[in-house]
């Protein structure tokens, strides 16, 4: 007796290669995120006294200024690596990018757990350290841009917002793994083996999670809106002159509204453990478990900024994000000035909580600020200006703030700044929800 199976329907096998995008970007950025997030706890918790201490002999805080200096630094080079991988992938697809700039991030990530320290190779080990951390910020240019794309143009007009939040949430779930694994380096060793080398480990674990991205992202296709529009030859030959001539307002709104996230996520992702630990005298593997507690509630928050985003609005979600980040940041500082586990974990919770309505809805917002010819170098270059702005020195200016007050309540200030900076930016763009992406941005 035969069995006859009727094909899939078109609408089924649609929403099977959405859940394969979606848990594709997710996987992607996750991985990637990770790479970056364990270069930002080591940069706060050790590579000071590795990599920069000859600083240290006239200032321990120099040193801890420089070592935040070198995760920065690698910030002023994502907008090249936007441009290039904006330019590829406008031109050649989103797919393509997205694994190549998985696997240069991975690879620079290995290469910094093999690398020697200052007592071994002298100042070239500093120089190199720098060299793959500028590696790590260009690949990280063009990484996000392909990863929101794929998610974005993927998905049903409709549930933009909630298919937009995997790539997001990626960052922290990123954050989850990579302080988790050091949680539990640093809690399984001594300190002295961890110093030792105990912190090579994290780094050296991305080469099993680059592969295991680099293979699900090669089984997801290709946005069907660029497909379309390479059937329709109208693709831009040079989509980056396109962008600035004719769209550059849109970047530089794009990139002033993701000013406040980034830095005050940064602080999250890396200072807030650090000052924990060095300043206010606290434990550093209880912080640790509460950044990542926080982290978890990031992702929570995250995804419900997306979804609720489909049902009011990207701007309304964006401005009710930004409005309690504004009210908490100097409540927030003072609540860590305390000492206290319990109010350190409130403090960095109800951060979250700001950072996950204020960043679930950016992919969606801004695919639909651009066209599809030029969208890929649009949303990347206003995402990475938007990162140099906001969180490349982030951890760097709160640690020279710290120095001159001797307090994080100036910090608290410098993030209401910022936040006010991006609620009024983004208050000024029409509400693009349900927009046809096809047609966006003309």
């Amino acid at each position: 007796m035969s069995t006859t199976h009727a094909p899939l329907t078109t609408e089924a096998s649609t929403k099977s290669q959405q859940r394969k995008v979606a848990a594709g970007t997710l996987i992607g950025t996750t991985i990637e995120w990770y790479d970056f997030f364990i270069y930002a706890q080591a940069a706060g918790l050790i590579f000071a006294d590795l990599y920069f201490k000859p600083l240290g002999a006239e200032s321990s805080a120099l040193a801890q200024i420089v070592s935040w200096a070198s995760l920065g630094i690698s910030f002023l080079f994502r907008p090249l690596g936007a441009a290039v991988a904006g330019h590829l992938g406008d031109r050649l697809g989103r797919k393509t990018m997205l694994v190549l700039s998985l696997i240069l991030m991975g690879g620079a990530t290995a290469l910094i757990g093999l690398l020697p320290t200052y007592a071994t190779w002298g100042v070239w080990a500093p120089l190199l350290l720098v060299f793959l951390r500028v590696l790590q910020g260009f690949s990280a240019g063009g990484e996000w841009g392909g990863a929101a794309l794929m998610a974005v143009e993927h998905a049903p007009a409709q549930r933009r917002g909630f298919f937009g939040a995997y790539p997001q949430i990626g960052t922290p779930l990123g954050m989850v793994l990579a302080t988790a694994v050091m949680f539990v380096t640093t809690t399984v060793l001594s300190h002295e083996a961890f110093l030792a080398w105990g912190w090579r480990i994290p780094f050296l674990l991305s080469v099993v999670l680059v592969a295991v991205g680099f293979f699900i992202r090669r089984s997801v296709e290709e946005s069907p809106m660029f497909r379309r529009m390479q059937e329709r030859k109208n693709d831009s030959h040079a989509p980056m002159t396109v962008l600035l001539r004719h769209h550059l307002w849109q970047v530089i709104r794009a990139s002033l509204i993701f000013v406040a996230n980034n830095a005050a996520g940064y602080l999250l992702i890396a200072f807030f453990v650090s000052y924990g630990t060095k300043h206010l005298g606290m434990e550093q593997a209880p912080l640790l478990l509460i950044s990542t507690v926080a982290a978890v509630f990031w992702l929570a928050f995250t995804m419900t900024g997306g979804i609720v985003s489909d049902r009011i609005g990207r701007v309304r979600t964006y401005q009710i994000g930004y409005a309690v980040l504004l009210l908490w940041s100097v409540p927030m500082c003072l609540l860590i000035e305390t000492r206290s586990l319990l109010w350190f974990a409130v403090a960095l919770i109800l951060l979250s909580l700001a950072l996950g309505l204020s960043f679930g809805p950016q992919a969606a917002l801004f695919a639909e600020m651009f066209p599809t010819s030029i969208r890929y170098s649009g949303v990347s270059l206003g995402y990475a200006i938007g990162a140099v702005v906001g969180g490349a020195f982030a951890p760097m200016i709160a640690e020279m703030l710290v120095a001159e007050t001797g307090s994080s309540v100036a910090i608290g200030a410098y993030i209401t700044a910022l936040c006010l900076t991006s609620l009024i930016v983004v208050s000024t763009v029409r509400e693009p929800r349900g927009i046809d992406l096809d047609k966006a941005g003309a």
